[in-house]
């Protein structure tokens, strides 16, 4: 073969079927200096903005399981989801590629029926895949969302009986549907005061951020045209009537528990994928009124009025006038921060057992989520933009002897760092991925990186973030994006009230600024190959 391999057949090379021929048939051993492999439990959850945690100490909220991963290894103050959205995040963290490797832009990629037998998704491989490839009992608990073809390494069950659906995928639903029909959790017909939950299709007591608060149990609310609208899930606020130790987040811990115990005496790699606190927001008692509403601070920008925001015109549901009430938003707050504090208890579980096995010092433990939550900042709810509240996670590691206690970094990283500092820590041979190993990063506190990169696919929004740990530009996806430009200066300007460019006046005063970071953007573009390179590199700043 003459031809000189490009970045991207690289991939195809050495990450994809022919793998175990090359790279990952090295007898390089996967182990610590005592003779035994490094194992890994991966906990992540769905839409935890990077603030929810109290070692971030921006909220009443009380962490003190997540607060003790971070005492106990590294917290990344600057972590970024590399889209702010389920199916592409969460493929790219896998895989350690960006969504032009990945073909997975949105949601709707996120199932294996959207891929051809050319997409190149079936070329690239998950660290989980490589880590079975080298002897880890692997299992993986709660969502998935990302192509299924990828989850065979897997030896938990993984179809819904008689179903045929996988657990990781759209079965996740049925499958909380059967636990909680196993464990006779009754269904009954909403009250006055209560609405069925969608998901668990269980009564939840309304708050009044609730769409349906205060109907009657089967009636509809309406929408601008009059017509009948089914609720979906972010519309959903209140108390659910289920006992908390038969809620989503306890199945998928206990799931956890049970898979730690069968993976005793091997080289394992666990992950705890938690649905929530994405939304339904509705917590179970306790959690439910944990945090009092007079204690909920909402954010200051809640009534920004985003002239000049490339949010301006985002859609309606982000933005409907409950997410900008200063008291409704107290309960949606409040619901988040119940919902959080529920998945804390049991993380706090789930390293009981690891201690319990004897593995709690020979494993990498590492927390992290999707993407985070706007909750009424800017007037909206939900994700899929690139302001902090969207795009800023939290990121935690421990590993007892590699990974030094009550380490802090403060320079950008990204979701897709993780699946070449999985392969680093366990000692598997690299691969060529999108993101660079976050070790040196940990072992040197003078190490930093210059910026990091998100990205989004719609052409009514910025379609890039560069972000470099103080200016933060929001980019079109194209030369000829409609799309409104940002700059945004996080040092004087935390909550991104006043976009520098855009339509504000003194914008060419700016120009420098976003040039700068543009041509971050175009550096990491050329890196990876994104096919829309030359596209940006026409589109003027300012």
């Amino acid at each position: 073969m003459t031809d000189k391999l490009n970045r991207r057949n690289f991939i195809r090379h050495s990450v994809g079927a022919g793998l175990g021929a090359s790279l990952l048939s090295s007898t390089a051993a996967l182990s610590n200096p005592a003779g035994r492999k490094t194992n890994l439990l991966f906990i992540i959850t769905d839409q935890q903005r990077f603030d929810a945690m109290s070692c971030a100490g921006s909220s009443p909220l009380q962490t003190p399981n997540m607060d003790r991963i971070a005492k106990e290894g590294v917290r990344f103050t600057k972590a970024y989801t590399h889209c702010a959205v389920c199916g592409p995040a969460r493929t790219s963290l896998l895989t350690g590629c960006a969504f032009s490797h990945t073909a997975t832009p949105s949601n709707r990629e996120a199932y294996d029926v959207a891929h051809g037998p050319n997409s190149p998704i079936r070329d690239l491989r998950t660290y989980d895949e490589i880590l079975s490839d080298h002897g880890y009992h692997a299992e993986f608990f709660g969502k998935w969302h990302t192509p299924e073809m990828r989850a065979k390494c897997y030896k938990n069950p993984v179809t819904v009986a008689g179903q045929g659906r996988t657990v990781l995928g759209p079965g996740m639903r049925t499958h909380f549907l059967d636990f909680l029909e196993r464990n006779q959790v009754p269904r009954r017909k909403a009250e006055p005061g209560e609405q069925i939950d969608t998901y668990s299709a269980r009564p939840y007591k309304t708050d009044p951020i609730d769409k349906r608060h205060g109907m009657a149990p089967s009636e509809y609310y309406l929408n601008s045209k009059g017509e009948r609208v089914k609720p979906i899930q972010p519309d959903i606020h209140g108390r659910l009537d289920i006992p908390a130790e038969f809620s989503i987040t306890a199945q998928q811990a206990k799931e956890t528990i049970d898979a730690l115990e069968r993976a005793k005496g091997k080289p394992f790699s666990i992950t705890c994928s938690f649905h929530l606190p994405h939304a339904p927001m509705t917590p179970t008692k306790p959690y439910h009124g944990m945090h009092p509403l007079e204690e909920m601070r909402p954010s200051k920008s809640l009534n920004d009025s985003k002239e000049n925001s490339p949010y301006k015109d985002s859609a309606k549901h982000h933005q409907a006038p409950e997410y900008s009430d200063p008291k409704l938003i107290r309960y949606m707050m409040s619901n988040y921060f119940g919902l959080i504090r529920e998945i804390d208890d049991w993380i706090g579980k789930i390293l009981q057992k690891l201690e319990a096995i004897g593995e709690a010092d020979n494993t990498l433990v590492i927390f992290t989520s999707d993407h985070g939550e706007m909750l009424g900042a800017h007037g909206f709810r939900e994700k899929n933009m690139f302001y902090e509240e969207s795009a800023h996670i939290p990121l935690l590691m421990r590993l007892p002897g590699k990974i030094p206690a009550g380490r802090v970094v403060d320079t950008p990283v990204s979701l897709l760092d993780l699946h070449a500092t999985i392969l680093d820590y366990l000692e598997a041979p690299p691969v060529s991925t999108d993101g660079e190993s976050l070790r040196s990063l940990v072992d040197d506190p003078k190490a930093t990186r210059d910026y990091v990169i998100g990205e989004w696919e719609q052409s009514a929004v910025p379609g890039y973030m560069v972000y470099d740990g103080r200016w933060k530009l929001m980019f079109g996806r194209t030369a000829d994006m409609p799309s409104l430009d940002g700059l945004y200066d996080l040092e004087s300007d935390p909550l991104e009230i006043d976009n520098l460019i855009g339509r504000n006046p003194k914008r060419l005063e700016y120009k420098t600024q976003a040039e700068r970071l543009k041509s971050m953007l175009v550096d990491w573009m050329a890196k990876v190959e994104d096919p829309n390179l030359k596209s940006i590199k026409l589109r003027p700043v300012a």
